[in-house]
């Protein structure tokens, strides 16, 4: 029941992130919501591996983590060359 109401949570997180992403100012606003997008979805594969008894969820979050950490640095360097002169 606890993990339900995680899982429930959790999906409200990714609309609002989602929102913001569409919504955002600026690009740096937009790479942020896009990272946290990303963590929610990392949890809740997490926690559906847990709820639903499946190794195979844990790889899918290890890999989907490791995919995020990789764009979320792609995006930092791309805009520390932007603001250059």
């Amino acid at each position: 029941m606890v993990l339900d109401v995680l899982l429930a949570l959790l999906t409200v997180a990714a609309v609002l992130a989602t929102i913001r992403l569409a919504l955002g100012p600026s690009l740096p606003d937009r790479v942020v919501a896009l990272d946290l997008v990303a963590s929610v979805g990392v949890a809740l594969c997490a926690l559906s591996a847990i709820r639903y008894r499946s190794v195979v969820m844990l790889d899918a979050a290890t890999l989907l983590a490791v995919i995020s950490f990789v764009g979320t640095v792609a995006f930092a360097r791309y805009l520390e060359w932007r603001s250059r002169p």
